[in-house]
Parts: structure tokens; sequence; C-alpha cells
């Protein structure tokens, strides 16, 4: 194969080339730098030079947070008034939705029977009564036995309990409020035959009105009894109450747990099964705000950030995640002044030694760079 004159140009070229990457400098503005280099020991150089990183400098911050909890309003109690004897309901003194207090009359039993057990048993009782009184007479004259009036007593004391019973199964004939409450359904009507235990009303307290809600697993740590909260129901009411009631156990298949705020309803303006909002005021924490690009899996999966220490060698931080907002992360277990990686974080790992700037150092790094131009010496 015979060279020609184009290859003879080629390999020239080549060689120039490769004689000016060598040994070739940076020319600006057609005058040679002072402290101009070859290529080849700038690129030496490049390739030692330590990874460069953007970090930023932590600062802790006091996190104020408030726990929104969705739920209803609930009575805080409703209780069933129920009939202690059978019989038919003769009257009923109060109406749906009226108020009533403890010991108030709910309904009246028909007394059926009762009359007549209770006229017998007091029929008994008087003369049960005098014949113990003959006979203690006789026994003060010696004309009876001790052994009589013993007798005679116990008679007597048996009527006098038949008579008790007969007046508090005639009592059980009123029905009367346990609570104060207001009368709903299920009650009876006049007319209603009602069996031993059967409903004469439904009382619901209202006073104070219960908020019942479900708190996460993940927040119910900040919870506790006696912490203020505002509840705000679905007509626009805000109410202040007090968390009464946290569940020590949580629900099987949402992993939530119960909480109940007391809310004072003296005037009966609240109602059960309401739609209704808490505001719960958390106390401050103090947390770092970290921007959730920053943060890195380690091999052993935990979740943390990577960061330059002194010796500008990268370290790897675990953190506890307390709070997330839309472009935000809340997390404790770091330090104030900690150089966080905020670039380059995948990049690198830990112990590698790097080159940490920050935005403004990077801003004015690249305000001083002139256009790239290599030109050859001539």
């Amino acid at each position: 194969m015979k060279l020609r004159g184009s290859h003879l140009v080629a390999f020239a070229i080549l060689a120039g080339i490769g004689g000016w990457m060598a040994t070739g400098t940076v020319i600006v503005g057609g005058q040679e730098s002072p402290d101009a280099i070859t290529i080849a020991e700038r690129e030496a150089e490049r390739k030692t030079d330590a990874f460069r990183v953007r970090v930023v400098q932590l600062a802790a911050t006091e996190r104020r947070a408030n726990l929104e909890i969705r739920g209803r309003t609930q009575a805080s109690a409703t209780v069933s008034v129920r009939a202690e004897t059978g019989g038919t309901v003769q009257q009923r003194p109060v109406v749906k939705g009226q108020s009533v207090k403890s010991g108030d009359l709910l309904c009246v039993l028909s007394q059926g029977i009762r009359k007549t057990t209770m006229a017998q048993a007091e029929a008994l009782l008087t003369q049960a009564q005098a014949d113990f009184d003959a006979t203690q007479q006789l026994v003060e004259r010696g004309f009876a036995t001790r052994s009589q009036l013993r007798q005679l007593r116990t008679a007597l004391d048996a009527a006098k309990a038949s008579v008790a019973s007969a007046q508090q199964e005639m009592t059980r004939t009123e029905i009367r409020a346990a609570a104060s409450g207001q009368l709903q359904e299920p009650f009876a009507e006049v007319g209603d035959n009602l069996s031993p235990g059967g409903v004469c009303g439904t009382l619901v307290q209202t006073n104070p009105m219960l908020f019942s809600g479900q708190v996460s697993e993940r927040d119910i740590a900040t919870v506790r009894p006696e912490m203020e909260a505002v509840v705000a129901l679905v007509s626009g009411q805000k109410v202040k109450g007090k968390v009464r009631y946290i569940a020590p156990v949580a629900d099987a298949q949402t992993r939530t747990f119960n909480i109940e705020i007391t809310i004072p309803n003296p005037q009966g303006a609240l109602r059960d099964g309401m739609t209704a909002s808490a505001n719960i005021a958390l106390r401050p924490i103090t947390a770092f705000q970290l921007d959730p690009n920053w943060m890195v899996l380690a091999d052993n999966g935990q979740i943390g950030i990577r960061a330059v220490d002194t010796a500008n060698l990268v370290t790897f931080h675990p953190i506890t995640i307390i709070a997330q907002e839309k472009n935000a992360v809340w997390a404790t277990g770091l330090e104030s002044g900690l150089r966080v990686i905020a670039l380059g974080q995948n990049f690198v790992t830990a112990g590698q030694k790097v080159q940490p700037v920050t935005e403004e150092e990077e801003k004015a790094s690249k305000k001083g760079i002139r256009p790239k131009s290599n030109e050859v010496n001539s």
C-alpha cells in the first residue's frame, strides 16, 4: 500500500494536535497568561480536584404546630330509663325533646292488682300486730309462754315485709328520670304494655357535649389529657374545649386512636351527630426544616442527610421526621451549624473528600468566569 499525500497531511495534523495538547498554553485576549499551564497539566489537576458539592448551613427553628382532627359531636351520655315492673302506660307527663331533671316523672303504669296486694298485706299486718300485742300482755300475766310470743314476732315481721314489698311494687309504677337530659326516642306511648326492663324513655345528656375523632398513631404521642382545643362545627360555630379521653388501644382496622374533647353546652346550641373538626395547639419543638431533595437513604435503608465536616469529608446523619409539609420536612436528630449537602449528595459517599461551596460562592464564581478559548501559540 502506497502512502498518498493526503495521508501524510493527516499524520502531520494529528502530530501537531498531539504536540499542542502536550505543550500548548491558553491564550487570553491574544496574550499568554503569566501563570499559564499546559492543557495536559490542567487535565491532570482536574483529575485530582475534589468533587464540588453545594452546602447549606443548618439552623434550628422552634416549630409551632397544630393538630387537626376530624370527627363529629356526640352526647356525653345516653340513658335508657327502664321499667322495673310490668304494666300498661297510663300517663306520660313529658313530651319528646323536653328537658327533664333527675327524679322527674316520665311514665305512670297502671296499678292493677297491686292495689289488692297492698290492701291484703296491710290487713295481714294489722292482724299480726294485734295478735302480738295480745300475747305480749298474756306473757306479762303468766298466761302465755315466751315461745308463743317469739312465733308471733316472726309473723309480725313477715307481715311488715309484705307491706314494704307491696309499697315498693306500687312505687315502681311511677317511672322517674335517673339523670338529667332531653327525652328522645325510643320512648313508650300511653297504652303501651311494658314488661320489666322495657324502655319508658331515653334521655340524652348534651351538657357538656363531646367531640369524638380519630388521631393517627404517628401523632397520638403529641396529645395529652386537659389539652385545650378549638372545635369548629360544619354550621360555622366555634367553641373551646379540653381533651378528656385518649383511647389506650388503636382501632385494628385504621390504626388510629379515638379521643374525646369536652365542650360546654349550657344553652343546648350544640347538637349530637354534627360534623366537626378540632384544632389542638401542640407544644413548640426545636427542629430543622429540610428540603425533601436533601434526603438520602443509607445502605441499611435508614433515611438521613449527607453533610460535610470540618475536614471536608462527607458524613451521613440519620434523621427523625416529625412533620411533612408541601415543600419541606421537619426533622430532629441534627445539630445547628451542620453543613448539609444540598446539591451533589447522590454522587458522593461517606468518608469521601469533597470541595464544599455555598450557593453565593457559586454565583460569584460564575460571574468571574471568562469565555472559554484555546488558541495555539504562534
